[in-house]
C-alpha cells in the first residue's frame, strides 16, 4: 500500500473533506460515474458531471441533490464521440484550475454490426480512449494550474484478458464487440500509465492513476430512482452473485480513493481487494501487458494523430 503508516485506514464511507476542489467525472450520469459524483459530492468539492444527454445529467444533478445536502454539483455537455467538440469543454467549465477529471464515460457494444462515430472511428475504441485521450489535452492547462491535479483513467477487468493490436486498432479485421471492447479499455489504461511517464519526466505536478472497478453489476446497485432502478425480485435473484460480485456502488471506490487519498500516486493500478473482482480499493501491481511501454508509446503516436492533440504536450 502507499500510504503511511501515520495516515489513517482507508474509509468509503468517512471520505475525507475536499471543499474548494473541483472535480469533472465523464459519464457522470449513470453508472460507475454516476456513484462517483455522488460519492465526491458529499467532500464538499463541486462535482462536474460531463454528459452527452441534458436530461439524464439533470436527472442524476437531482439524485445527488436529493441525498447530499448542500451539494454543489453542475453539468456540461460532453460527447466524446465528436472530437471537435471536445475544443470547448475547458471553456465551459467556467473555472480557473481543475483538481481531477475522472475518465469514467464508455460505451459498450454486445453485437454486430461494427459501428463508427462521426469522424470515423470505430465506436468503442473513439469514444472510450480517442475521446478521453483528446479530452486530457483540452483540460491539462487547467490541470497543471492545480496545485497537484489528478487524471483518473477508469478501466476494466476485461482488458486484463486482452491485448492490442497496434495494426489494428479501428477493429476493421474480425470485428468481435467484445474484444473490441476490451481493447478500448486496454487502450485507456494504457494511456493513463503513459500519461505519467511523460508528465514525470516533464516534471510537471500533475498525477495520472488507473483504476478498474472490478465485476460491478445493476443488480447488485443500490436504487437511485430515477437513474438506476432495481426491483425486489432482482435483488433476490441476484444475492449469490454478491459472494464474487458487487454493484455499481462500490465500483466506484477505486477511482474515489485514487482522486481524494494523497497516499494515492501516479502511475498506480487501483482495484478491487477480492480477486479484484470486490471489496475495498487496493492498489494492484500493474498488470504485466499493461506494463509494456514500447507498446504504450506506440499507442499514443497513433492516438495523437488520430486526434491531432496531444496530452502531454505542456
Amino acid at each position: 500500500m502507499s500510504s503511511t503508516s501515520s495516515a489513517p485506514p482507508w474509509d468509503v464511507h468517512r471520505l475525507p473533506r475536499a471543499e474548494g476542489s473541483v472535480f469533472l467525472v465523464t459519464g457522470g450520469n449513470a453508472g460507475i460515474g454516476y456513484f462517483i459524483a455522488e460519492q465526491l459530492a458529499a467532500t464538499g468539492a463541486t462535482v462536474v458531471l460531463g454528459s452527452r444527454d441534458p436530461a439524464r445529467a439533470e436527472a442524476a444533478l437531482a439524485s445527488i441533490r436529493s441525498r447530499v445536502p448542500d451539494a454543489r454539483v453542475r453539468a456540461v455537455r460532453l460527447d466524446l464521440a465528436d472530437l471537435s467538440s471536445l475544443s470547448t469543454v475547458a471553456q465551459s467549465l467556467e473555472v480557473s484550475a481543475l483538481d481531477a477529471v475522472v475518465h469514467n464515460a464508455g460505451v459498450a457494444l454486445d453485437d454486430p454490426p461494427r459501428r463508427e462515430t462521426g469522424d470515423g472511428h470505430e465506436l468503442m475504441f473513439g469514444t472510450n480512449h480517442l475521446g478521453h485521450f483528446a479530452l486530457t489535452g483540452r483540460l491539462m492547462p487547467l490541470l497543471a494550474a492545480a496545485p497537484a491535479a489528478r487524471v483518473v483513467t477508469v478501466g476494466s477487468f476485461a482488458a486484463k484478458s486482452e491485448r492490442l493490436d497496434l495494426d489494428d486498432l479501428q477493429s476493421r479485421r474480425n470485428y468481435l464487440p467484445k474484444r473490441a471492447y476490451g481493447r478500448s479499455k486496454l487502450a485507456q489504461m494504457h494511456f493513463g500509465l503513459e500519461l505519467d511517464r511523460r508528465l514525470r519526466a516533464l516534471g510537471s505536478p500533475v498525477a495520472s492513476l488507473v483504476v478498474h472497478p472490478g465485476g460491478a453489476l445493476d443488480s447488485l446497485t443500490p436504487p437511485r430512482p430515477p437513474v438506476h432502478a432495481r426491483s425486489l425480485g432482482t435483488k433476490l435473484r441476484a444475492a449469490p452473485a454478491a459472494l464474487l460480485l458487487q454493484g455499481k456502488h462500490a465500483g466506484a471506490w477505486p477511482a474515489v480513493r485514487a482522486v481524494l487519498d494523497p497516499g494515492t500516486h501516479g502511475g498506480q493500478l487501483w482495484g478491487p481487494r477480492h480477486f479484484g473482482l470486490r471489496g475495498t480499493p487496493r492498489q494492484e501491481a500493474v498488470w504485466s501487458h499493461l506494463a509494456d511501454s514500447g507498446v504504450a508509446a506506440r499507442l499514443w503516436d497513433a492516438s495523437r494523430a488520430l486526434t491531432d492533440v496531444d496530452p502531454g504536450d505542456l
